[in-house]
């Protein structure tokens, strides 16, 4: 019973840690299918684009920030802090009375949905076994690949109807769920990691993103490129990166370690990471404007034409991760993939008000393909670029990256939108009689457009649809820049933990870092549990110069493992009966490897069988060893701790019915 009661408990904090995963990652997306519902009611075309980037930009930033205050002083009260600051922004959100107040309102929104990023995923290390987070982690990745095709498709949904407030008000319910579920089974973190926390370079490094973003935003849109507003913010800008790299080379613990920018692999991956943001956030924000605006559909229906770009999407990144891992062939996708992005925002730059659904369908279909045929490589390239000691923090520094381009497209394409529209209303003003006032109108209000005259409706919508088919013709030099540097990517044989990504790893809406040794431990057991699929124990056996089936080779580690267990016990673990299991026992006792005690119900290993015991652990370990033999346990102490500890656990817990014995 308390091993059930475990068991439920366990489940029950998944399900609330996916529950808050959920909203922080559907709070990036279902924004898009409302903002033009959202705009036509507080007005701010121009501010369009920092509904969104004030959330991601605030999420990103605080994620490192989340993480390592977690380790220090414990995940628990953090997270929960996490919800409710996400909450607050949700409501706030909910309520604002103007743009201003929006975007304010989901910045600190944002800053929860950071927490509840990072922590979440920490929080799976804390209560699941070590063998099964890999397959819990892969779960979260179904969240956020979920998220990414229901977000627009919900945010249309209360749109249509509710009201747009609903896209925020719906957290409520689900997060204060979560947050009672987490209040009442989740366990306090018992171990603490010390941190220096790098404060100075998380502020640094965010403040000089919002400058950059700023100056996409208002540069040759709201302000001319050189008025001193956008003069002011590049030099601050500039200021604050150099600052931010000096403080880095003195940090004990940076929050982006600036060797890492003399990696070529690294520095590639970054690049087209940030190309990738760039064009699948620039996209998803102005593609319901063109649809809900220029065509006229419902917002529902807008999320419903985004399908196609989101499917091809989840299918290239799953398919493109299955054959690396089989192939360790890598290179080729960034290639394919950035040119396939280049396609298909160039023909996406041809959307016009009479276009088919059938011909946007497919528009969106190869820019989802070219997307997802670079997320999974992304990280991939980055884990087997670098040593050891960063692979944690380079993995969530390359999300990093990812995440930054998302918001520069959001701001690039509001720039170039806002730019593009306002010259094609002013230039539409001197051709077409209007009345005193309706141009401003329109600016602030798109829905306002289809309610003109036939003749000035059709004007001012296409008007819409040429500005934002530039947002897409404007965006394909910085595909084909990620197309250009791809070839520039080294290729080297993947290391076998590296092999062992998961389609899914790619997904995440912020840089979530893992540390260096969860990283490999991870890759470990998803390697070995495949392992235990293909007849291990007989293999094992064999290495080990032991002349026993598989069955009973299973039976020693597992009474090495956990001690003397009864033979029900043992049964139950493997899935089958006592009597099915009791000939291995007999083989056992014969040899004089185990013996039977307490009225022969118990069986424990003999001074012989724990001797041929630590024979197979120890052949365990060096299997294990060779899949991390580019890395010296020696210089890593704790890939030596890790190599002593996980053999046990791993033959200690191994469910897997043996056979062939």
């Amino acid at each position: 019973m308390a091993v059930q009661r475990q068991v439920r408990s366990v489940r029950l904090v998944i399900g609330a840690l996916m529950l808050a995963l959920l909203l922080a990652s559907l709070d990036q997306t279902i924004v898009s299918t409302a903002l033009p519902t959202i705009v036509s009611d507080l007005g701010g075309l121009k501010q369009l684009s920092w509904v969104v980037t004030a959330y991601m930009l605030a999420s990103t930033v605080s994620t490192p920030l989340w993480g390592k205050l977690g380790d220090q002083y414990g995940r628990k009260g953090l997270f929960q802090g996490a919800i409710v600051i996400f909450l607050i922004g949700s409501v706030l959100c909910g309520v604002a009375q103007g743009m201003g107040q929006l975007i304010g309102f989901r910045a600190l929104q944002g800053l929860g949905g950071g927490g509840l990023m990072v922590l979440s995923q920490a929080i799976v290390g804390d209560v699941v076994p070590a063998r099964e987070r890999g397959r819990y982690q892969g779960f979260f990745g179904a969240v956020f690949a979920v998220s990414s095709v229901a977000g627009p498709l919900l945010g249309g949904f209360f749109v249509d109807n509710l009201s747009w407030h609903w896209v925020f008000y719906i957290n409520l319910p689900i997060g204060v769920l979560a947050l009672l579920v987490v209040v009442a089974v989740l366990p306090a973190t018992v171990e603490r990691t010390r941190h220096t926390i790098d404060y100075l370079g998380i502020v640094l490094l965010g403040s000089a993103a919002a400058c950059l973003v700023l100056i996409a935003t208002w540069g040759g849109a709201t302000y001319s490129w050189d008025h001193p507003a956008v003069i002011g913010l590049g030099v601050a800008a500039a200021l604050l990166l150099v600052l931010w790299w000096r403080a880095e080379r003195r940090a004990a613990e940076p929050v982006m370690p600036p060797h890492l920018f003399g990696l070529r692999a690294f520095n590639v991956a970054s690049l087209i990471g940030f190309v990738v943001g760039f064009a699948l956030f620039g996209s998803l924000t102005y593609m319901p404007l063109f649809l809900q605006v220029v065509q006229g559909v419902s917002a529902t229906m807008s999320g419903l034409y985004l399908l196609p770009m989101m499917a091809g999407l989840l299918t290239a990144s799953v398919s493109s991760g299955l054959v690396i891992s089989h192939t360790g062939r890598y290179k080729v996708f960034p290639i394919a993939g950035g040119a396939t992005v280049a396609v298909g925002l160039w023909l996406l730059s041809y959307v016009r008000p009479e276009i088919s659904t059938l011909e946007l369908s497919l528009y969106l279909l190869v820019l989802g393909v070219g997307i997802g045929l670079v997320m999974q490589v992304l990280v991939i390239v980055v884990q087997n670029a670098v040593g050891f000691e960063d692979l944690g923090v380079a993995t969530s520094g390359a999300t990093f990256f990812r995440t930054i381009g998302g918001s520069f497209g959001v701001a690039v394409a509001g720039a170039i939108f806002s730019s593009g529209l306002g010259s094609d209303l002013e230039r539409l003003s001197r051709t077409v009689r209007l009345p005193p006032g309706l141009l401003e109108t329109v600016r602030s209000d798109p829905a306002a457009a289809r309610r003109l005259p036939p003749e000035a409706a059709a004007a001012f919508l296409t008007a819409y649809s040429d500005a934002i088919s530039r947002v897409f013709l404007y965006s394909v030099p910085m595909a084909l820049v990620a197309f250009a540097v791809a070839w520039l990517l080294p290729e080297v044989p993947l290391r076998e933990t590296t092999r062992a990504s998961e389609p899914g790893d790619c997904y995440g809406g912020a840089p979530v870092e893992r540390s260096s040794l969860a990283a490999v431990e991870r890759g470990l057991w998803r390697l070995a549990d495949a392992e235990l699929r293909h007849d291990y124990y007989r293999r094992l056996g064999e290495a080990a110069g032991v002349d026993l089936p598989p069955g009973p080779v299973w039976l020693i580690t597992r009474l090495s493992a956990c001690g003397p267990q009864t033979g029900a016990e043992l049964a139950a673990r493997t899935g089958v009966t006592a009597e099915e299991g009791r000939p291995y026992a007999d083989t056992l006792v014969e040899r004089g490897l185990i013996r039977r005690s307490g009225d022969r119900r118990v069986l424990e290993l003999t001074p012989e069988g724990e001797r041929l015991a630590s024979r197979l652990v120890e052949e365990a370990r060096e299997g294990l060893a060779r899949l991390i033999d580019d890395w010296d346990p020696a210089e890593h102490p704790e890939l030596g701790e890790l190599l002593d500890r996980l053999p046990r656990e791993l033959l200690g817990s191994a469910a897997d019915r043996p056979s062939g014995g």
